[in-house]
């Protein structure tokens, strides 16, 4: 639907502006401050001060920087993981476009953000920047693996690239028969029953473990604590956006919420029922049919958009947590992590999962 793609943008705008507001808050509850109290009550103006401060300073291009690097390399980053929205369904009926192929347009374009992330240092002329840069290309580049390979466990298991027909098996409005753990064998038919029953980890119990390793991963796909590296202070000054300011920084701290909104969407449509009620039907306590709607109808568009984004929420909520939680990795454990620990660890997952679809035939 045409008019999904301004939803999805207002929705990456809205994750900033809540996002940093609760980040704030988290991370002063986790280390026992009050956090943001002075602009607004409790401080719920003080993003738009900082916003206001931001449209006031100079756009500054360092005299050394290759200019059309420098100035093109924000949009290249924010376009990359806003086009991934596009394929995102977020009721039974809001999907921007319906490609069968939907998944794997995803993996591929939010992976040209790589080639803005090394434009922004390469042209900045700065070795500070250009470190950090380089050490996120690694990192991503790395982490794809893993997350691709978890990603193939839930096609194997769904038997399709797209999206909106992955979210429909998981619910009460499956074209096929959904049963218990996926096995025909068991012959525990839970299609009318619906809620965290019909969800993909559920149905292959090692998906559980999939996405695990899948939320780990997309923490370092985001630069995020204990998984920002590229990012680190200490060492790098600010990594690759460390000669920008203004509307051109505030442009990548939007394209580091957005992707996290975006990466959190994924885990929920593909883990996690999508935009399906968590709660099942229980007899003759209808849950499921009482807090999900029918496809086609507003209460079912309503309904859908509701618990796709409050899984998300709950998984942004998580990565705040772990942000403010755990120390910053060194290189050589992110890499040992990476290809020693995820990687073997997806590998098998892949075979099992294999196994497992077998079995469900």
């Amino acid at each position: 639907m045409p008019a999904t793609l301004p939803l999805f943008l207002i929705m990456a705008l809205s994750s900033v502006v809540v996002g940093v507001y609760l980040e704030r808050k988290v991370s002063a509850f986790i280390q026992d401050r009050m956090g943001p109290m002075e602009v607004g009550k409790w401080g719920l103006l003080q993003l738009i001060a900082d916003l206001i401060k931001l449209l006031q300073k100079e756009d500054i291009v360092p005299i050394a920087a290759d200019r059309k690097l420098f100035l093109f390399a924000p949009l290249v980053i924010f376009t990359a993981i806003f086009a991934g929205y596009a394929v995102l369904p977020l009721s039974p009926d809001l999907q921007g476009s319906t490609a069968t192929v939907g998944l794997f347009y995803l993996m591929t374009i939010i992976s040209v953000d790589v080639v803005g992330i090394l434009m922004a240092g390469w042209g900045s002329n700065n070795k500070f920047a250009l470190f950090g840069a380089m050490r996120s290309v690694a990192q991503i580049v790395s982490y794809e693996i893993p997350l691709g390979l978890v990603v193939l466990c839930v096609v194997m298991t769904a038997q399709t690239l797209d999206l909106q027909a992955i979210s429909y098996q998981q619910g009460l409005y499956s074209d096929e028969t959904v049963y218990l753990f996926g096995l025909k064998s068991l012959g525990i038919d839970i299609t009318n029953i619906g809620g965290f029953l019909s969800w993909n980890i559920i149905k292959s119990p090692f998906l559980m473990v999939a996405y695990i390793v899948f939320f780990i991963t997309t923490l370092a796909e985001c630069n995020r604590a204990p998984f920002d590296i590229p990012e680190g202070e200490s060492e790098l000054v600010g990594g690759f956006h460390t000669e920008y300011s203004g509307m051109r920084w505030a442009l990548l701290f939007l394209s580091e919420y957005a992707m996290m909104l975006l990466v959190s969407l994924l885990g929920a449509i593909l883990f996690l029922g999508s935009w399906n009620t968590p709660l099942p039907n229980i007899g003759p306590i209808r849950l499921a049919d009482w807090t999900s709607g029918t496809p086609g109808t507003i209460w079912g568009n309503l309904t859908g958009a509701f618990w796709l984004i409050f899984k998300a929420g709950i998984a942004i909520l998580i990565q705040m947590w772990v942000r403010w939680t755990f120390p910053r990795l060194r290189v050589d454990q992110l890499m040992f992590l990476c290809w020693k620990v995820l990687t073997p660890v997806a590998l098998i997952l892949f075979f099992v999962c294999g196994v497992w679809r077998l079995l469900m035939v």
